[in-house]
Formats: structure tokens, C-alpha cells, sequence
């Protein structure tokens, strides 16, 4: 059966599967204030850029206009390294969204250790 996991112990258990978008905050909260800017427009979407401009995550809770996407979460690239853009649909639950944007968060980053990019 697709919805049944088995346990360790062999016994049959019915898997949940998240299906709620949840709350925003989860994600959105996961960036400081001193190292991000955050801007709500007129149609209550949300954009979140790091002071640098290479992180940006958008949230548009009614879908983007004319793509549909629900987040946005991208990193510019380097003159010697490409950046990278991950979309996520409206519905797609909030703790989804906060694990791609702390593993972002949390990634090395090569300036911090003296590299030129």
C-alpha cells in the first residue's frame, strides 16, 4: 500500500503525509535583521534580501503572478561559480520551505574564508 511504512520492528504503519502549507513564520523568521531586508508590497507578497543582494527569498501566498510560484528562494552566482533558484508551489508545506532556506543559511560560505567570489 502506497500510504504504509513498516517500522523496525516489521509492523505495517500508516505513513502521514504533510499537507498543509502551515505558518510562513517558520520560514521567514529564519532571517535576521541585520543581515536581511524584508519588504512587503501592495499585493501582501513578501521579499527578503540579504544586504549583499545574493540570497532572496520571495513568498507570494496568492501564487507569483504570471508563474504561479508560491516561494522563491535564490542565490546569484559568482563570476566563477554559478548561483541556483528553487521554487516551491503555494501549498507546499511551510517546514519544506524552512529546511531548503536553513540548509541555505547554513551552508558555507567561501567569502567568510577569504576567497575572492
Amino acid at each position: 500500500m502506497p500510504n504504509e511504512t513498516t517500522a523496525k520492528d516489521g509492523v505495517p504503519r500508516r505513513r502521514r503525509w504533510s499537507l498543509d502549507p502551515g505558518d510562513p513564520a517558520l520560514v521567514t523568521d529564519q532571517f535576521a535583521a541585520d543581515d536581511f531586508a524584508l519588504v512587503v508590497d501592495d499585493r501582501a507578497d513578501t521579499h527578503i534580501s540579504s544586504r549583499d543582494g545574493r540570497c532572496y527569498l520571495g513568498w507570494f501566498p496568492a501564487g507569483r503572478c504570471g508563474s504561479g510560484e508560491g516561494w522563491v528562494l535564490a542565490v546569484t552566482g559568482t563570476a566563477s561559480q554559478p548561483g541556483w533558484k528553487v521554487t516551491f508551489a503555494p501549498s507546499t508545506p511551510a517546514e519544506v520551505v524552512a529546511a531548503a532556506v536553513a540548509a541555505t543559511l547554513n551552508a558555507p560560505h567561501p567569502e567568510r574564508e577569504g576567497s575572492s567570489d
